[in-house]
């Protein structure tokens, strides 16, 4: 039953999630707290290795789900129920390419698309803030800790341009992140 749950749940998100792992986010987390497979706040640390890894983010989470709740065969199952829908779409994509882009339909879907998954990621991005440094709504306690590296985060992201004339790649915000987050809540 556990691997028919996990395909379904997984399917669900693969079918429908628009705009990359993080226009995803809000749905894996339903989808997996309305299982009970992981509580709120283990899917925002897993969010947050997700992120650190190698690889989509929407794979590790169906990868480390299904591992936690049917071992190897549930990582397999998630990960392919994840894959499947978009694999599928980016063959026939592919299929219909030259016809498809040209039709003013579709561009016209496409650029009404992108603004709703920015205001999705962004949304979620603010929801994730709030939760780690408020706590959450019912229950509110600022946590010092996640406020001062959130501050500092945004920071070094929007102040690094203006000192190094450059701008810090996504991957190089991840990594410090990363590395802030080990130091502040690992060692210290």
């Amino acid at each position: 039953m556990i691997y028919l749950d996990l395909l379904i749940g997984f399917l669900k998100v693969g079918l429908f999630a628009f705009g990359g792992a993080y226009g995803a986010i809000p749905l894996i987390r339903d989808v997996v707290l309305s299982y009970g497979w992981i509580s709120d706040e283990m899917l925002t640390y897993m969010i947050a290795v997700s992120e650190s890894t190698p690889g989509p983010i929407m794979v590790n989470m169906a990868t480390y789900v299904g591992s936690s709740q049917a071992g190897f065969a549930g990582a397999l199952t998630a990960t392919a129920a994840v894959v499947l829908p978009s694999f599928a779409i980016i063959l026939l994509i592919m299929i219909l390419l030259k016809r498809l882009l040209k039709d003013p339909y579709v561009q016209a879907v496409l650029r009404g698309l992108k603004p709703c998954i920015i205001g999705i990621i962004l949304a979620t991005g603010v929801f994730m803030i709030l939760q780690r440094c408020i706590g959450s709504f019912s229950d509110i306690s600022v946590d010092p800790t996640a406020v001062i590296m959130t501050a500092v985060l945004a920071a070094v992201y929007f102040g690094l341009p203006k000192i190094a004339k450059r701008a810090l790649s996504p991957i190089g915000l991840i990594g410090i992140s990363a590395a802030a987050g080990i130091i502040v809540y690992g060692l210290i």
